[in-house]
Formats: structure tokens, sequence, C-alpha cells
């Protein structure tokens, strides 16, 4: 990865060649890196979706399938869906997996009631084309819940968190998988737009009632929206 954040198209082939290279260890890389408090995030995030049983959710850069099964354990019926045929492979989660890009989806309009994304925003070659096939998917009244990491507002929390972010997690990684990619993660926050505009362009988007809560002291957000 080049110092510089690719992109565009190169974005989009650069991040999947990253996936597809830390796949085998991204469970346990995660797990450590966190605290194990992903698990308790994903469950958050599958609890706001306040979907009933036999719901269909699309889990978009559904990575190694944790999200996929967690919307099972709730009942839910899960489509895995990621660009990374890596991570495809890794998933455990025994839900249907579809190769597909998060930005085109081979899914009919209205066809699902609600869809799942577990820290993939920054990694997607552009939000507002994303967010617009959302709105396309599901259906009048589906609910999305999307993960993402945040900066904490308090500045000692910021302080601290930019400290183990930037230096202690790309050690972490590299140890444990791959160094580049682990270096690429603290960086790619860069790409995400300022919470209120971020929130503002999934509101546009269809969901009109889109909501931003942080978890964890501000380390992790979560976006929430009902299909307008």
């Amino acid at each position: 990865m080049s110092t510089s954040l690719p992109q565009g198209e190169e974005k989009t082939r650069a991040v999947t060649a990253m996936f597809d290279a830390i796949a085998p260890r991204y469970d346990l890389v995660n797990r450590i890196i966190t605290f194990r408090m992903d698990v308790g995030w994903r469950k958050r995030a599958v609890s706001d979706l306040a979907l009933p049983k036999r719901s269909i959710v699309l889990d978009l850069a559904s990575g190694t399938g944790d999200l996929s099964r967690e919307l099972r354990a709730c009942g839910l019926e899960a489509i895995s869906v990621d660009l990374s045929e890596g991570m495809l492979r890794a998933d455990r989660s025994g839900v249907p997996r579809v190769l597909a890009n998060a930005l085109t989806l081979p899914i009919e309009d209205g066809d699902v009631d609600g869809a799942t994304c577990g820290f993939g925003l920054r990694n997607f070659s552009e939000l507002p084309g994303f967010f617009t096939e959302l709105a396309r998917v599901v259906r009048t009244g589906g609910r999305v819940a999307l993960l993402e990491v945040a900066t904490p507002d308090n500045a000692v929390l910021r302080w601290g968190h930019s400290i183990y972010f930037g230096r202690v997690v790309p050690v972490i990684g590299g140890l444990l998988s791959d160094g580049a990619a682990y270096r690429y993660l603290p960086r790619s926050v860069a790409y995400l737009p300022e919470p209120d505009d971020l929130v503002a362009m999934f509101r546009r988007a269809g969901f009109s009632d889109a909501t931003r809560t942080l978890l964890s002291g501000g380390i992790a957000q979560l976006l929430t929206g009902t299909r307008g």
C-alpha cells in the first residue's frame, strides 16, 4: 500500500487484495485488538435492526461472517456479501454467500428487509453510491445497521485511542497477520466524512430517521435507519 490513500477503482482493487491476504487470521486479530468489544458491537447492531424473525438481511462487506452468525442466531435470514474471495472462503456462518460489490448488488429493488455492514464504510470506493444502493435493495420500512470505527469526542480518550490505534494496532497486526494491512487500518479513517455529513448523506439516500450512536466511549459508531 502506498503512503497516499488509493481512490476509486484503485482503492477497490487494493482493499480486495488486502482482505484476501488477511482473511486466514482476521477473526483472531479482531478479537485481540478490540479486546473482544467487537462481539458486543455486533450484537448491538443486530438488536437495533429491530426486525421480525425470518426477515431477509444482507450482511454487506461480510468478511468472515461474524455479523451473519449473529443475524442467524437471532432468527434472521442472512446473506453474506463480500468482494473478497478470501473472506468468503473463510466465512463459517453457514448462510448463503455472494461474491459482489456492495455498490452494484445483484438484488432486485426492494427485495430485502434489511442490511448490515461491519466496519466496511471506509473501504468502499464511494459512500453516496453505497447509501443509494442500500435504499434501492431494502424495502420500504426495512432497517439498516452500519458499524464503523470512530474517533472519541473526549480529548483524553481521543489521545489514548490515537496512540493505540495508530501505533499499537499496526504492531499487533504485523506480528499476527499482514503488517501493511494493519498500517492501512488507522489511516483509512481519513476516508470517513465528518459525523454530521455522514448522517446527512445516509438521510438523503432515503433513510430520513438515520441516527448515529457512539459505542465504547466513542471508538466505534453505529448508524441505523429505516427505509422511507
